[in-house]
């Protein structure tokens, strides 16, 4: 009788899927993430003897991996099937050298997205265990590992025992602290601005203008005598129309997802933490029963920082569009992302498996959760297939003796994409501008009154969730894979505390930045932990 395979997955849930997918030709178990790390108690790295790890069974692990022992025993082949990042292909190779699987007995596979067909053409296409991603993740724990052995026992010795840092919590923790300067630094600065209400005599309309500036160039009101000085200078003149610029405005979609930015919208949108997001996308990753369907993947592998989509995928969503919304929707050719230098291009963006799955289709096996990270996902994907969404813009410039005055005015033309999805904000202000009546150039307009307002300028807000994982993201610290870790661990460790939507450094935090910054100047130095993070990735591409 021919040998059942074994194919080994982290979790429970993708087991579960991938199972179905199969068949009874293969057995299907979970190790549950890691097996095998470097031990606790001590460094566990030979820093004399090149930083030769000493790697042991993690605590705790022990009948999982007795049982996946003896299935890999008594199997034929054995398929590592652990995510498709550096962390996944780590576990592979742990599990091969903890296992004792011969090279021939062990293939490696990976699955963008859990379908049955991406299942069953991976398999079909196995590979081995990649060096080079398994020397990228060692580098990394490793030089966490020495970091962190470094800073803790000073850590203890200058504030209290307990305390641990890491390499990129550390920086993150000083990009939140040094916000926190910035604000008590600041100095607010006052400032005017100056609306005029208009009448047309003639086209009964009236609407506001804003004070723009002087001779065509635009000026700032600093005081309240700038702003009495215009009053003054224009009571009794006319108010002239000097030109009326109309033309359409096309605005273009948001990207699909990538780790970062589904994050940062999910905790605009949806109030989600990063931690929280990332566990919601992980159950859609790895399967969901729904009705009629079976248990389905409904997203693609969702740590990632690339912008691409696959041909087919994108001819889905195209031909879906056009059915859906019409053939106006449907740029001429589709739409090509490109993903910013440094990205990990291997997988897709975050894209739903079937754009047929409609958010409405499979709602009643979602939990709330799922569903609305689930219709992020979907929405943001599907607009970024469509077309450009195009405004009706007028500009008005009005003069009055020699100062300017500008009023906006646009209404949407077209929907485009913006029939399914627009990007959240992080900041909630929008002007908004009363519609304008049918105006012609030298037109002379009627001032109703005047709406003067004092202003101050207002210090940098706080870091969000989203707003410090787009800043770790533009400085080039971490990974899709870390952005979501190491905010929850800093807020954990209780450096920063969230208060509302925002993060505030704690007094111990401030206390650790500040002796970190004395005496780790390279560790929590951004440029550091950026060029680390460059030098990983060269090994992970097999040039260093």
């Amino acid at each position: 009788m021919a040998k059942t395979d074994l194919v080994i997955v982290e979790s429970p849930a993708k087991a579960k899927t991938i199972g179905k997918y199969l068949g009874n030709k293969y057995q299907v178990k979970a190790c549950m993430g890691h097996l095998r790390d470097l031990p606790k108690s001590k460094i566990g790295v030979d820093i004399e003897n090149d930083f030769e790890p000493d790697y042991k069974p993690i605590k705790g692990k022990e009948d999982i991996i007795s049982d996946l022992k003896s299935a890999a025993d008594k199997s034929g082949t054995v398929y590592l099937a652990t995510d498709p990042d550096r962390e996944g292909e780590a576990i592979s190779w742990h599990l091969k050298e903890l296992l004792e699987l011969s090279d021939k007995k062990t293939k490696r596979v990976t699955f963008n997205e859990i379908t049955k067909k991406v299942v069953e053409d991976s398999i079909n296409k196995p590979r081995r265990i990649d060096q080079d991603l398994v020397d990228a993740q060692q580098a990394r724990r490793i030089l966490d590992r020495i970091v962190g052995y470094q800073l803790s026992p000073l850590l203890w010795k200058k504030i209290r025992r307990g305390l641990s840092a890491g390499r990129v919590q550390s920086v993150a923790m000083r990009m939140v602290a040094e916000r926190e300067q910035e604000i008590r630094d600041f100095v607010a600065e006052e400032y005017w601005t100056l609306d005029a209400n208009l009448i047309a005599p003639e086209k009964s309309g009236q609407f506001v203008a804003h004070y723009y500036g002087e001779g065509g160039k635009k000026k700032e009101l600093t005081s309240e005598s700038d702003v009495d000085k215009i009053r003054n200078a224009v009571d009794g003149k006319p108010f002239t129309v000097m030109s009326v610029k109309r033309i359409d405005k096309s605005r273009s979609p948001s990207p699909p997802f990538t780790t970062s930015t589904m994050q940062q919208e999910a905790s605009r949108k949806l109030n989600m933490t990063p931690r929280r997001t990332m566990a919601v996308a992980q159950q859609l990753y790895e399967g969901i029963d729904i009705t009629g369907e079976g248990t389905i993947g409904l997203i693609t592998y969702m740590r990632t920082d690339s912008l691409r989509i696959s041909d087919e995928a994108v001819g889905q969503t195209r031909d879906f569009i056009a059915h859906r919304y019409g053939k106006d929707y449907v740029p001429s050719s589709p739409r090509v992302y490109k993903t910013k230098a440094g990205a990990q291009d291997a997988h897709e963006a975050i894209r739903p498996s079937s754009i047929e799955l409609t958010p409405e289709n499979v709602r009643k096996d979602l939990t709330g959760e799922q569903y609305r990270l689930y219709r992020l996902i979907w929405s943001r994907c599907l607009a970024c297939q469509m077309e450009n969404a195009v405004y009706d813009s007028v500009s008005v410039d009005i003069e009055a003796d020699v100062y300017d005055f500008r009023a906006n005015y646009s209404v949407i033309k077209f929907t485009g994409y913006t029939a399914v999805y627009e990007e959240g904000r992080d900041d909630e202000k929008e002007e908004k501008n009363s519609p304008l009546p049918n105006l012609k150039e030298s037109e002379t307009l009627k001032l109703g009154s005047f709406d003067p307002e004092q202003h101050f300028t207002q210090p940098p807000t706080r870091y969000t969730d989203a707003t410090l994982i787009r800043a770790m993201e533009e400085n080039g610290i971490g990974r899709p894979s870390t952005y979501a870790p190491t905010v929850s661990t800093i807020i954990d460790r209780e450096y920063v505390v969230k208060e509302g939507k925002y993060l505030r450094i704690t007094p111990l935090g401030d206390v650790v930045t500040k002796l970190m910054k004395e005496k780790f100047t390279n560790i929590v130095d951004m440029k550091f932990t950026a060029n680390m993070e460059k030098n990983l990735d060269s090994v992970e591409e097999g040039k260093k």
